[in-house]
């Protein structure tokens, strides 16, 4: 989310009952957001199958929502700022509600990747107000006990996502399979809207800016340019053009750079002001989020596909076995959190390392058999503690190396990256996995290879990321300059 000047439209410091059902409001909506980001790849086998959807379109359900997230994400502050929170809040609850109906409807694979991207861009325009409304109508206390709440609801959505979608799957409720998963969003989206339509004040910062389209424009452009090839390769037999589309990339990303310093120069607010690339931590923390939540944006979607298809478990089966994650990552996140300050960078560098090992301990597990449930909860449990010491700290410890008055534009900047990251790792890795899929003889056996095969590409992010960490700040330079 970005910054703004001006006078804050200040509405009343809620408390008692309308505290807490507003709290409740925002918290239903993060949490409804939060779970469509991990709850489709356990669907993934029966989406494939139900809509004979490739393996590309495949990589677009999970890839395009946090690509169409991170798109909006400053871009929605901004709005929010602008517009009111409240307003916009509830305008992308509804079309977040709206856009999952249309998932739960989708008749081939187009129209699920269309309704996912609509998804994304919605929880762009919601999730930055979530923050705005908590920062703007709750006293300071309760401010950070809503942002404690916040915490927990992050680490249940990550136990409720792939355990929820296994139950969904199975259990075919009224027929609908895979499509539940979905329409499981209208009843909390309603409830959400109804109690946030009543109880929560508005709030603005009226500054008189305009919003930056041509600089989120461009952005998107560039992103697109390089996810589109790289997904799509394999499908299309890697023709000359996409390589041509793929380094197209480059001079868009280019412009949108000098399209934002232009805009920063003559005292606009662009998305992203290019000066930030000159703090070293800053620089570096881009570096870091898009290598960490690269590694682990493809994880889930390739375990789940080698869960399902390589090892013959159901989707309830490897909602259970992936449950561990969640588990260790809930134990270490309350640890991360509480230490982040003193210990500095060296707690995220020190989840990266752990998160390595147990890719390193999986992948000899996969390597020398088809490992049981119980044999699989060990790296599991590991990698979720190593994302629990590294998630609550990271972007904390990169923006205390940048100036205050620069803090919020650089976190809503760290935040779209973090979700760029995860996309590209889908487009990236997954494009690896299937095909070294496609290279070996057709059977289970084949999924055991490919997981095989982008474990140590993982493995590789996460030290790759765990010594960038090297150039953030120490604990002692986390206090940020004015």
């Amino acid at each position: 989310m970005t910054t703004t000047t001006g006078t804050t439209t200040s509405p009343p410091v809620l408390s008692g009952r309308a505290a807490g059902l507003v709290l409740a409001a925002v918290l239903l909506a993060s949490f409804m957001e939060l779970l469509d980001a991990t709850i489709v790849s356990v669907a993934a086998p029966a989406i494939a199958a139900d809509l004979r959807a490739g393996e590309a379109a495949l990589q677009w359900t999970v890839a395009g929502y946090p690509l169409a997230i991170g798109a909006g994400l400053i871009t929605g502050g901004r709005i929010g700022d602008q517009f009111g929170r409240r307003r916009v809040f509830l305008l992308g609850l509804a079309a977040f509600a709206l856009a999952s109906a249309g998932c739960g409807l989708a008749a081939s694979p187009g129209l699920l990747i269309g309704m996912r991207i609509a998804q994304g861009l919605a929880g762009g325009l919601m999730i930055p107000q979530v923050f705005g409304v908590i920062r703007a109508s709750f006293a300071p206390a309760a401010r950070a006990r809503a942002l404690g709440a916040y915490g927990a609801v992050l680490g249940l959505a990550s136990v409720a996502g792939p355990l929820l979608g296994g139950v969904l799957v199975e259990a075919d409720l009224f027929g609908l399979g895979w499509r539940a998963i979905f329409w499981v969003n209208l009843p909390v989206a309603v409830l959400a809207l109804a109690v946030g339509g009543r109880f929560m004040p508005e709030s603005r910062v009226p500054d008189g800016s305009r919003l930056d389209l041509p600089g989120a424009a461009l952005a998107a452009l560039a992103a697109v340019l390089l996810l589109l090839p790289l997904v799509q390769g394999r499908e299309w037999g890697w023709p000359w053009w996409g390589f041509a589309v793929l380094a197209c990339a480059l001079p868009v990303g280019a412009i949108f750079l000098g399209v934002e310093r232009r805009r920063a120069a003559r005292g606009g607010q662009p998305i992203f002001d290019p000066a930030l690339l000159r703090v070293r931590s800053f620089s570096a923390g881009l570096a870091v989020c898009l290598l960490f939540f690269g590694a682990l944006g493809s994880f889930f979607l390739l375990l789940s596909l080698y869960l399902q298809a390589g090892t013959g478990r159901g989707a309830l089966e490897t909602g259970l076995v992936i449950l561990p994650y969640a588990i260790g990552s809930i134990l270490t996140s309350g640890v991360g959190a509480a230490l982040a300050g003193r210990a500095g960078r060296a707690l995220p560098a020190s989840g990266a390392l752990v998160l390595a090992a147990s890719q390193v301990v999986l992948l000899v597990m996969v390597r020398g058999g088809e490992p049981s449930s119980w044999a699989l909860a060990v790296p599991l449990f590991l990698g979720g503690a190593g994302l629990g010491l590294t998630a609550p700290s990271l972007i904390n410890v990169v923006l205390a190396g940048v100036p205050g008055r620069d803090a919020g534009v650089a976190g809503g900047v760290l935040n779209t990256v973090t979700q760029l990251g995860g996309a590209l790792g889908v487009a990236v890795l997954g494009s690896v996995f299937f095909a070294r899929l496609d290279a070996a003889p057709s059977g289970p056996a084949a999924y055991a290879d490919a997981l095989a095969t982008i474990l140590p590409w993982q493995i590789a992010c996460y030290l790759a990321a765990a010594a960038l960490m090297s150039l953030l700040p120490r604990p002692e330079k986390q206090t940020p300059r004015g």
